[in-house]
C-alpha cells in the first residue's frame, strides 16, 4: 500500500506555471493521497474546480475534499443567481472506498497585519487492504509555534476522541422503516495515518507534543496509544530530510502504533516540479 502527502500550493509548479495534471501525474501510483493547498474558484488559478479536475486525471480513486476557507463567489447569469464558493482545503483520494469522512476546523489566530487563514483536519475512513484505517489530510498554520500548539492540541482532542464516537452512524433505531440503517454500522477504527504539511520540524516543540518528549540518555520517547513518525520508523535519522527545496522536514506522516511495523520504505521524490514542496511517499506492507 502506497500513500503520499503533497502540498500542491494550488496547483502552482516551480516554474511558476499551473497545471493540475502534472501534479495528478506526480502522484497517480499512490494509493492513498493526502493533498494540501487545493483551491476552488479562485482567480488566480482560472477559476476551476480544483478537486474535480484533478480528480479527472485520476479516475481510479475515490476522493473527498475538505473546504477551510469558504466564501462567496456566486455571479449572475440570465437573471439568475448561480451560487457558487470560493475554497481552499485538502482533499484525500483513494483506491478503495472511503467509507466516510469528516471536516474539523482547527484554532485560528485572528493576526491584525500577517495572513492567517482557516485551517482544518479532513478525517476519512479508508477500506484498505490492512482492514479499515482512519486517514488524515491536515494543513497547519506556517506563522508560529504559537499559532500552531493550539492546533496540535485539537487534532490530539479528535484523533483520540474518534474511536470512542464510533462511525458515521452507530447504534440501531427503533424504527427500521424510517430508513436510517441502509447499511452496516460503518467503522471507525483506531488504525490511523495523519499526513500533511504541518509547518514544523522535528527539532520544534509542536512535535514534541504529537509525538513525545526526548529523555536525556535514552532518546526520544513514544506513547503506545500516540503517534510514530513513519521517516524514524523507515530508519531515517530524525533530524534528517527536506520537503521543500532548501528547506527541511516540515511535510510529515504519521501513524498510530497498530500501523509502526507495516512501515517499509518511505521517501521523498525531490524530482517532482508540481509545487514548491515535495511529495513524501509512505509505503505499508499488507
Amino acid at each position: 500500500m502506497k500513500c503520499v502527502s503533497y502540498n500542491i500550493q494550488y496547483g502552482l509548479g516551480a516554474d511558476n506555471t499551473y497545471d493540475l495534471a502534472r501534479i495528478a501525474a506526480e502522484v497517480a501510483e499512490a494509493d492513498i493521497i493526502a493533498l494540501q493547498e487545493v483551491d476552488r474558484h479562485w482567480q488566480r488559478s482560472g477559476m476551476v474546480d480544483s478537486p474535480a479536475v484533478l480528480a479527472s486525471h485520476l479516475p481510479q480513486h475515490h476522493w473527498v475534499f475538505g473546504a477551510n476557507l469558504d466564501m462567496d463567489a456566486s455571479f449572475t447569469a440570465d437573471d439568475r443567481i448561480v451560487p457558487r464558493r470560493k475554497q481552499f482545503g485538502t482533499m484525500v483520494l483513494s483506491r478503495w472506498p472511503i467509507l466516510s469522512s469528516r471536516n474539523f476546523p482547527l484554532p485560528k489566530w485572528g493576526d491584525r497585519r500577517h495572513h492567517s487563514i482557516q485551517q482544518g483536519l479532513l478525517e476519512t475512513v479508508i477500506d484498505t487492504p490492512l482492514g479499515p484505517v482512519r486517514v488524515y489530510s491536515v494543513h497547519l498554520s506556517h506563522l508560529s509555534p504559537a499559532t500552531r500548539l493550539p492546533q496540535v492540541a485539537a487534532m490530539q482532542r479528535i484523533l483520540a476522541a474518534a474511536p470512542s464516537e464510533g462511525g458515521a452512524w452507530c447504534g440501531g433505531h427503533p424504527d427500521p422503516a424510517a430508513g436510517w440503517i441502509e447499511e452496516p454500522e460503518p467503522p471507525m477504527p483506531r488504525a490511523t495515518i495523519l499526513m500533511g504539511d504541518m509547518n514544523f520540524t522535528p527539532t520544534s516543540p509542536e512535535y514534541t507534543a504529537l509525538i513525545g518528549d526526548i529523555a536525556p540518555g535514552y532518546g526520544r520517547l513514544t506513547n503506545r496509544e500516540g503517534l510514530l513518525d513513519v521517516w524514524v520508523l523507515a530508519g531515517h535519522n530524525e533530524q534528517s530530510g527536506e520537503t521543500y527545496p532548501g528547506g527541511a522536514r516540515i511535510d510529515h506522516c504519521f501513524v498510530s502504533a497498530c500501523l509502526a511495523d507495516r512501515v517499509s520504505n518511505v521517501h521523498v521524490d525531490n524530482t517532482a516540479r508540481g509545487s514548491d514542496h515535495w511529495p513524501l511517499w509512505t509505503e505499508f506492507e499488507s
